[in-house]
């Protein structure tokens, strides 16, 4: 497996708080990779170390497979909190002013940022007074100047109306698909994220929980009955010997979860309890791809 991004129990502290804490990613080459997490869990934090924003306490980074960090960031684009772009100049003349200080020779490379991204026709209008969704294409037509391997995007669909948040999905699809970009994105749009990610990761109060792949992702958001137990081994036995259950897994220490049998969980509450299983919790779940990953994180998602 080859990764453009591999973290090792990356952490990052500010006195005596732990903002990020032993975060282990995973990044693969040519992925959409979704990084998850409510309002504070450490998303942009995450993402300010990996491209050089701010300095780790603990852990250890490869990029492309390699430590050398300073030379491989030269492969990444972000665009991390806000788009770097002077109001009053034009989309044009600040993609120049890139180009010139980037020290690239080829001049085209404006316009053809320009093209890719669909500011082609902004002519000398003001970036001022441009549209949220224009200013996060240009922001994405920066980070793309050096042309990139890696492109870093924190919740690049945030506050854009629906027509905006189109425009940049298809975007990152094209950057994708055409161009061979990997992505890492942060977002709370989950609806949108499922659209277009290949991977994801789940980080919760600085921490990384889960990692996984798009294709996981239909079996983890099935509906089940969640089980909260004591002894899965003997829960297990129960659901098999007494209930010929077969289809259920254990996706956590103490956690079952049943594929079958929905119609009658309380005959199945029943049949634990009375094979001697202490049963903390039993709830039907997985009814939708939002639930399962506000289920993860905590909470509603409301932000970075």
């Amino acid at each position: 497996m080859e990764y453009v991004l591999q973290t090792e129990r990356l952490t990052k502290r500010y006195g005596k708080v732990n903002v990020v804490e032993d975060v282990s990613m995973h990044v693969r080459k040519g992925s959409i990779y979704g990084f998850i997490g409510k309002n504070g869990a450490g998303k942009t934090t995450f993402m300010r170390m990996v491209s050089g924003l701010a300095m780790p306490t603990a852990g250890t980074m490869k990029l492309f497979g390699s430590e050398e960090l300073e030379k491989e960031r030269l492969r990444i684009g972000t665009l991390i909190e806000a788009p770097g772009a002077l109001g009053g100049m034009s989309a044009r003349e600040n993609l120049e002013v890139l180009r010139r200080s980037f020290g690239i020779q080829e001049k085209e490379r404006v316009e053809e940022m320009l093209s890719l991204t669909g500011l082609s026709d902004t002519g000398r209008k003001k970036v001022k007074n441009f549209s949220m969704g224009m200013k996060q294409r240009l922001g994405i037509a920066i980070s793309l100047m050096r042309s990139p391997d890696l492109l870093i995007l924190d919740e690049p669909m945030n506050g854009l109306d629906p027509a905006g948040i189109r425009e940049v999905r298809e975007l990152l699809l094209k950057l994708n698909h055409e161009k061979q970009i990997t992505i890492l994105i942060s977002s709370h749009i989950l609806d949108e994220l499922s659209r277009i990610a290949t991977d994801y990761g789940i980080i919760r109060e600085g921490r990384l929980i889960e990692e996984f792949r798009a294709s996981d992702l239909e079996k983890r958001c099935r509906r089940c009955l969640k089980l909260s137990v004591d002894d899965p081994g003997r829960a297990a036995a129960v659901l098999e010997q007494i209930l010929s259950i077969q289809n259920y897994d254990t996706p956590e220490p103490g956690i079952l979860r049943v594929f079958e049998g929905l119609e009658d969980t309380a005959g199945i509450n029943k049949a634990l309890v009375e094979g001697g299983v202490s049963l903390k919790e039993s709830y039907l779940t997985g009814q939708s791809l939002e639930g399962y990953f506000v289920e993860l994180v905590g909470e509603e998602l409301t932000g970075k």
